[in-house]
């Protein structure tokens, strides 16, 4: 089938779906690939650079939708864009159905199957198909750098000679995709960062990255589940968002940077930074909105532009942070598409299978059969957020000593049970075997047991540097077994011969892990 890319006609819309890259993967599925003249110059790749990968350049838009079967895009098509759908076409574009209502309507009319890029479900078989991580990944990290370039200071503290400068504090609201890529870039630069998200399972990653996550004093088990909400931060109910906004405006003034990032699905932007925030925030501080597009978190942002409030605050609201890195955002987004082709060609023979019974197909579709399919039905496979962890129980004292008694008497049950066993076993080897077997017999016996005893109550982290350095050890074993092997009973010959066994390869073991372990060490 021919799968063909146009130019994108958004304005400011620098992205194209297709690279010369991308088109190689393609054509390995047995697609054949078009592309619109000039839809990849604004991203850096030519036409001379398509053509020399095998794609047939088109003059026209119109021509392109006239000979493609399938149609990628990055943009949502336009009203005219639709009209030129046919029956037997499948588009692929970013979409944002639950604010295209008419436009998906007038798809499903055309009978062309649409495929919504937003809409790809959060379960790990889809990463590599979710356009909207690849393209917020790169949202977090241009945040920083455009907060960075209408900062007036460092973001790393520095002591000079001519004085002294503070770190930047950066506060990061939302720690999806876009807010870890926004406190890596931020941590990276030296600032003192903070991070906020309504799914305290996040608190975790965040201070992995060296920031510190903001708690609220809440109880988390009133928070929707994120699992439930495909991995998205969920809606927060009246009580939390009134504490939510307490905090907010408790640390407003004295945050630098705010990087706000909240999003939910299909709904408006939640309002997080307000009015009398950035009132309170020091000439010279700057918000960068991702949400801008939604309405904005920030209550004063003005979508695609950059203000500057009476008290010096800066307020960024632009909406086209990928497109500013155009390659770069062409080539993960072109790498999508890819992935999604694959998945709707799984013969790699150039034919389109699409499957409404897999997940990532039927939760990307909205169109299809002349039918909208959105919503989709919640994925098989639920996407898995981490449960927050259960604090331990704190004990009183006399719980405490309460629970000692009742181990001890267990552990005192245990070893008196072994100990009779183990006395019957020596009973009754006693009874039939020579006295000269047993006088070695008990040594081997006393032995294990000592061996048990000194070894069980190691920690297990210690294991390994205890199997490094027990070879002096293994030697006296040795040399022990090699004074019964020349004992007359075969059974002792027997035993003899296994500890030297066992021992030479603990001893051998023994030094291939110091050596595997020094080497951890050594500069290469």
């Amino acid at each position: 089938m021919k799968i063909g890319t146009p130019k994108e006609i958004h304005d400011g819309e620098r992205r194209v779906a297709m690279t010369p890259e991308s088109v190689l993967q393609l054509q390995k599925l047995g697609h054949e690939c078009l592309i619109e003249t000039g839809a990849g110059i604004e991203a850096g790749f030519s036409d001379a650079a398509y053509e020399a990968a095998g794609v047939e350049v088109v003059k026209t838009a119109a021509a392109l939708f006239k000979a493609a079967d399938v149609v990628a895009k990055v943009r949502p098509p336009t009203d005219t864009e639709v009209k030129r759908l046919r029956s037997d076409q499948t588009l692929i574009s970013f979409f944002y159905p639950g604010s295209n209502e008419d436009l998906m309507g007038k798809a499903a009319e055309k009978g062309a199957t649409v495929i919504a890029m937003d809409m790809v479900p959060r379960i790990s078989r889809a990463q590599k198909m979710d356009a909207l991580s690849s393209m917020a990944n790169i949202a977090g990290y241009r945040a920083v750098i455009e907060a960075g370039n209408n900062f007036g200071r460092f973001f790393t503290g520095q002591v000079t000679a001519a004085g002294k400068v503070p770190p930047a504090k950066v506060l990061v609201v939302g720690a999806g995709v876009a807010g870890l890529a926004a406190i890596g870039t931020a941590t990276s630069l030296g600032a003192i960062t903070y991070a906020f998200d309504v799914r305290p399972e996040v608190a975790e990653q965040i201070e992995s990255m060296g920031a510190e996550f903001v708690f609220l004093e809440f109880d988390a088990s009133e928070l929707p589940d994120g699992a439930a909400t495909g991995g998205y931060a969920p809606p927060s109910s009246p009580e939390f968002q009134a504490k939510q906004l307490e905090k907010f405006r408790e640390i407003a003034p004295d945050i630098d940077i705010v990087i706000t990032t909240a999003l939910i699905p299909n709904r408006p932007a939640p309002l997080l930074w307000t009015k009398d925030m950035v009132e309170s925030m020091k000439p010279g501080s700057v918000i960068v909105d991702l949400a801008a597009e939604r309405g904005g978190n920030c209550e004063l942002t003005v979508m695609d532009e950059k203000v500057v409030t009476d008290n010096g605050v800066t307020i960024i609201g632009y909406t086209d942070f990928p497109s500013r890195m155009a390659a770069q955002s062409s080539t993960l987004y072109a790498n999508n598409i890819r992935h999604m082709m694959t998945d709707l060609t799984p013969e790699k023979d150039g034919v389109i299978n699409h499957d409404m019974e897999d997940d990532v197909i039927r939760g990307s579709t909205i169109t299809h059969a002349k039918e909208v399919t959105f919503p989709p039905p919640p994925p098989k496979v639920q996407a898995i957020a981490a449960k927050p962890k259960e604090k331990p129980k704190v004990l009183t004292a006399e719980e405490k000593r309460a629970a000692e008694v009742v181990a001890f008497k267990a552990q005192t049950k245990q070893q008196v049970t072994l100990l009779a066993v183990g006395a019957a076993v020596l009973l009754a080897v006693g009874l039939v075997a020579p006295a000269s077997f047993m006088q070695h017999f008990i040594v081997f016996v006393l032995a294990v047991f000592v061996g048990f005893q000194v070894i069980w109550n190691v920690s297990h982290s210690l294991h390994t540097p205890l199997m490094a350095v027990t070879n002096a050890i293994s030697s006296i074993i040795i040399l022990g077994a090699l004074m019964q092997i020349g004992s007359g009973s075969f059974l002792v010959i027997l035993l003899a011969a296994l500890s030297i066994f066992m021992a030479g390869i603990n001893i051998f073991g023994g030094f291939l892990v110091t050596r595997r372990m020094l080497a951890m060490f050594q500069k290469s």
